[in-house]
């Protein structure tokens, strides 16, 4: 079971996505991830969240000539607001939360 500041930093990656989506996560990971193995998992699964969605982005803003990019772009951003929020909250919960329809790039 992670104690509370594991959870806290934890959410803190998610939390501090939304004003600043890669310095906050990528400063508390860095600071934390030799200390907490419950904060190397969360902040592992946020930068291949991140590098995920980047890519659909770019593929549904090349789809945009066909009009379905647009579409894709609104869905996206639905969804990673969505499911950033679940994972704040499971985190903080004490849960492991894997994103669906992520690549894991960093193991």
């Amino acid at each position: 079971m992670p104690t509370n500041d594991e959870r806290l930093f934890s959410m803190l990656i998610y939390v501090l996505s939304f004003p600043f989506p890669i310095l906050g996560p990528l400063l508390i990971w860095l600071l934390k991830r030799d200390e907490s193995e419950f904060v190397d998992y969360h902040g592992k699964e946020y930068f291949n969240f991140l590098v995920s969605y980047f890519i659909f982005g770019a593929i549904g803003t090349l789809l945009i000539i066909l009009l379905v990019g647009i579409v894709i772009l609104i869905i996206l951003g639905i969804m990673a607001i969505i499911l950033t929020i679940i994972a704040a909250v499971k985190s903080y919960q004490g849960e492991r939360y894997r994103f669906p329809f992520i690549i894991h790039f960093i193991k």
